[in-house]
């Protein structure tokens, strides 16, 4: 130690008040205190000496230069300290805000993810109900062809009885009444399927939505969260948000796949539906349309059927009527033979009513008498046969009648089932919907 740290040695014997700040003990030696007013001038009694003057200060100078090393040693472990922990803190914060743009990055491609599907439920919900308009107007469409068949067969009963008969015809209106009830079944069916599957469809895209709103709000949020710097006036401390229950990102992330897959899965089953429902309808239209052909055939057959009979018909009552002309004009020409034999009948019976009044031997079998009772003879066989011909001919001439009454009557019958047919139901059918509106457009 330097000379300039010793002060020179006191000249007085004047008592000295020593303050120690660290206690009453140095070097592990007990400090004599001055006995109070029993100093005296030239006497040492009470006083310390010089060696524990130097002990002293030489205590006080090790100890503050103890002190000032220990302050130097934590100051440059201070710094070390918090310089690492800046470097720790802006290493973890860089980390932090890093993670935040994976995560943001994350919830951008999953909100994406959730938009397309979205729109693409939405694309197939605006589908389906476009198909069950469809299938509504093509079921309505079927009420139609249903009224057309059941009064084809209404007016049908109304035909008279020889041609109440079951034919072709009404096989082929019966197939298509029951045609038409199972296509009427199906296009409800099937109607019922499309609107199940669009509360379905409905049900997925407002999950989908709801986690879409979920990630806009965190998208935006942890957008926030990384645009914060030491700088940013807008943060404050807030105590217990380290320690709050999260869930598992694992969940998340399975929340959002479940989510993405059942749509998926609505959309397959969707798309599968559309082509079950074009189908359908395809399916229905033909069936309706041919089963259509079939009964316009079979009423055109029948109708060619009744012109035939009746043209057979009137020509055999042409006939009839010309042999009820003929016939009564026989019965006259016999009624006036038979007419005309009554003068000779009554010339030759006067004649032999006056040759039986000659008298005596006169009144013999000569041959006048025997000429005019053969004339007698012959003129009532002739007269007997006429009349005989003459009730054939009435006879005939009857069943003429009848076979003109009969012929009249199933002519009708022919003319009246040929008005049906051709003129109620083949202009009713007609109206039968197109393969357009029966497909729902």
């Amino acid at each position: 130690m330097s000379a300039e740290l010793f002060a020179p040695e006191p000249q007085s014997h004047s008592a000295v008040s020593l303050e120690v700040p660290r206690g009453d003990f140095l070097g592990g030696k007990e400090i004599p205190q001055p006995l109070s007013g029993s100093a005296t001038a030239g006497y040492r009694t009470g006083k310390y000496t010089q060696p524990e003057w130097f002990s002293n200060y030489h205590s006080i100078l090790e100890q503050s230069g103890g002190d000032c090393l220990g302050a130097q040693s934590i100051q440059r472990v201070s710094k070390t300290k918090y310089q690492d922990a800046e470097a720790s803190v802006l290493q973890t914060q860089s980390h932090g805000t890093r993670l935040l743009g994976e995560r943001i990055q994350d919830i951008h491609y999953w909100r994406s993810e959730l938009q397309r599907h979205i729109e693409q439920l939405q694309v197939d919900i605006t589908s389906l109900l476009g198909l069950k308009t469809r299938l509504e107007k093509a079921l309505d469409a079927t009420e139609t062809p249903y009224a057309i068949a059941l009064d084809n067969l209404n007016c049908r009963t109304r035909r008279p009885g020889p041609d109440l008969v079951k034919d072709n015809v009404e096989e082929e209106l019966s197939k298509e009444v029951e045609l038409i009830r199972n296509v009427q079944a199906l296009l409800k069916q099937t109607t019922a399927q499309l609107v199940a599957q669009i509360k379905r469809n409905k049900k997925a895209k407002q999950m989908l939505e709801m986690d879409w709103s979920d990630k806009y709000q965190a998208y935006n949020l942890d957008d926030q969260c990384g645009r914060y710097s030491n700088m940013s006036p807008d943060t404050q401390h807030h105590p217990g948000t380290a320690t709050m229950q999260m869930r598992d990102c694992g969940l998340w992330t399975k929340f959002t796949q479940d989510n993405i897959s059942n749509a998926f899965q609505e959309e397959q089953s969707t798309n599968d539906l559309r082509m079950l429902v074009e189908r359908v309808l395809l399916d229905t239209t033909d069936d309706l349309r041919v089963q259509c052909s079939h009964v316009e055939q079979a009423f055109s057959q029948r109708c060619m059927e009744l012109t035939g009979a009746r043209s057979q018909l009137e020509m055999k009552l042409a006939t009839v009527l010309e042999q009820i002309g003929a016939q009564e004009r026989n019965i006259v020409a016999l009624q006036q033979a038979i007419h005309n034999k009554e003068g000779p009948l009554r010339i030759a019976e006067s004649r032999l009513y006056v040759r039986s009044h000659r008298p005596n031997m006169e009144l013999c079998m000569d041959d006048p008498q025997i000429s005019l009772e053969g004339e007698v003879r012959q003129i009532n066989a002739t007269v007997e046969s006429l009349q005989h011909q003459l009730s054939e001919a009435r006879r005939s001439l009857s069943l003429l009648e009848e076979s003109r009454m009969t012929l009249e009557k199933d002519l009708n019958c022919k003319t009246h089932s040929l008005f049906i047919d051709r003129e109620k139901c083949m202009i009713q059918r007609k109206q039968y919907p197109t393969v357009s509106t029966l497909s729902g457009y």
